[in-house]
């Protein structure tokens, strides 16, 4: 006869169902020679805490798509990998022909490749601590088809996304490549359930549908957002959409790198639950530290909108943008308009900026028809205008703003937008206030590409995304940052051509007046990264 065993008032089989169940998180390794073949191997439906798939690379793309419906903890996310091949290759999860584990049930299978939450198995609940980097996800749009979890075959929604995000909260999605899909990055606010996204040092490019305003490289409304360290390119040739459009309240832009687009930040409003509007973050919005550039001929000429698209004006923004030392670069030819404020509701508090178009500066405007608009501390264009248009609302200039034809890049076809030691923006920004000290800080800066590095604290703030250190040792040529230029240089001079030189005296690492082979040990060791 078989018995039950008990202890402490419990079936020993149904304890021991229960350790098996939720003791040791699991790893699943997938792709060639690993212990799973294919990604609809892996058990998505009951993934528990601390769970961590691994998807390695392999030369040919991985052709199928998921829902994510179960949560981690703080302490153990639920980790979505890729383990990138021998020369940095991400795998590549590919929404053509892509098929769909039958044991997921989930709706909206046409709106994404990577889904989060709206499931009927796993059972809908609200999907946490969710953690998906170094994939490369595209191709989630018409007129590409995939395999529902029944086997049957579908056409991707004009609106779908490489990930698609119904609802979730904790959720990271960094270090990956997200391309050619309807939209690249689609965060739904699902009554405002959705909370806590961070979207960090990913490569979002190429999305949108021709002919098509609707449909962005990211689409995101949460509570609590966070884009930061990113590269966000053009969309797919004939697109119209904008490169970063967001509903959120507690948005926070910072340090990315942001080109083209109809507009390269969308700020709207809220359009889809009273709860993010009535949120008290909904009013702040923090822009900072960014790189945005404008090519000739792309999309709309104004850069930046912030307030609201839907026409109820009562449920706009209708708070603060903060809009400080970022980096803005026009090269069109015509007029540039920094920002749009959808109404005299709505206010820009820009400050420490470096606003640079190529054309002559009566090009650019600094804003629409509406709006109050602060200046402070800015470098601009000489020549520039307030609006292109008649301008309703009302602007606060203290005069700090400095003007000039360019600002002193290091480098500006090479896209280094440091400032030269001869730039005459050197240390004329003005303090954050304790406000922006806080909480939002100018600790970091962007490092091309999609990393980040220690901004110096020299206790001058320079406007722009960089700050220059004009004391930095090892800088022999005075550009404002060690590289190899300043090498090579040094190089030269000890072995004896005569190159002339003034540099500054805190470059001279041997205090000796000379360059010699310390000045080259330095800025090697500084190039390397190998200097604390």
């Amino acid at each position: 006869m078989f018995k039950i065993k008990w202890l402490l008032g419990i079936p020993v089989i149904v304890l021991f169902n229960m350790f098996s169940t939720f003791c040791c998180a699991l790893d699943y390794k997938v792709g060639p020679g690993q212990a799973t073949a294919t990604i609809g191997d892996v058990p998505w439906e009951s993934l528990n805490p601390g769970d961590h798939v691994y998807i390695h690379w392999r030369s040919d793309n991985y052709k199928e798509k998921w829902v994510i419906g179960r949560s981690g903890t703080a302490g153990e996310p639920i980790i979505v990998s890729g383990v990138p091949g021998p020369q940095g290759q991400l795998p590549v999860i590919d929404g053509n022909n892509a098929t769909t584990r039958g044991a997921l049930d989930y709706w909206n299978e046409r709106r994404g490749l990577i889904k989060l939450g709206g499931s009927n198995a796993p059972p809908d609940s609200i999907p946490s601590h969710i953690i998906i980097e170094k994939l490369d996800l595209r191709s989630a749009r018409p007129p590409f088809t995939f395999f529902n979890s029944d086997g049957e075959q579908e056409e991707y929604s004009t609106n779908a996304a490489s990930i698609y995000a119904e609802v979730g909260q904790h959720i990271t999605i960094r270090n990956c490549i997200i391309h050619d899909s309807g939209n690249g990055i689609f965060i739904g606010a699902r009554g405002g359930d959705t909370q806590d996204i961070l979207i960090e040092s990913n490569y979002i490019y190429d999305n949108g549908i021709v002919g098509r305003y609707y449909e962005h490289n990211t689409y995101t409304a949460a509570i609590g957002i966070t884009y930061q360290y990113n590269v966000m390119g053009a969309l797919r040739a004939g697109a119209g959409g904008n490169n970063l459009k967001d509903r959120s309240a507690g948005l926070v832009v910072r340090h990315n790198w942001i080109e083209n687009g109809n507009r390269q930040l969308d700020l709207v409003d809220a359009e889809d639950t009273d709860v993010i509007v009535n949120h008290p973050a909904y009013r702040k919005t923090h822009v900072y530290g960014n790189v945005l550039k404008e090519a000739d001929g792309e999309g709309n000429s104004q850069m930046v909108h912030y307030g609201g698209d839907s026409g109820n004006e009562a449920i706009y923004r209708k708070g603060t943008l903060f809009f400080y030392n970022n980096t803005i670069i026009s090269t069109r030819s015509g007029n540039t308009t920094l920002l749009r404020l959808s109404s005299n509701d709505e206010h820009g508090d820009v400050h420490n900026n470096i606003i640079y178009p190529t054309a002559a500066g009566n090009r650019l405007a600094l804003v629409g028809s509406n709006g109050r608009l602060t200046i402070r501390h800015n470098w601009l264009k000489s020549g520039w205008q307030i609006s292109h248009s008649s301008f309703g609302g009302t602007i606060i200039d203290d005069a700090s703003s400095i003007e000039g034809i360019t600002p002193g890049f290091v480098d500006f076809s090479q896209d280094d937008f440091h400032l030269e030691f001869s730039s005459s923006a050197l240390d004329a920004g003005i303090a954050l206030h304790p406000d922006l000290l806080a909480n939002h800080p100018l600790t970091q800066q962007y490092r091309y590409h999609r990393q980040v590095e220690n901004r110096i604290d020299d206790g001058n703030l320079d406007p722009g995304a960089f700050e220059t250190d004009q004391g930095i040792s090892g800088d022999v040529d005075g550009s404002g940052v060690v590289d190899l230029t300043d090498s090579i240089l040094a190089l030269r001079i000890v072995a004896g051509f005569d190159d002339a030189l003034e540099f500054p005296s805190t470059s001279d690492i041997g205090e000796d007046g000379k360059v010699t082979l310390e000045e080259v040990l330095h800025s090697l060791l500084s190039v390397a990264g190998l200097l604390d």
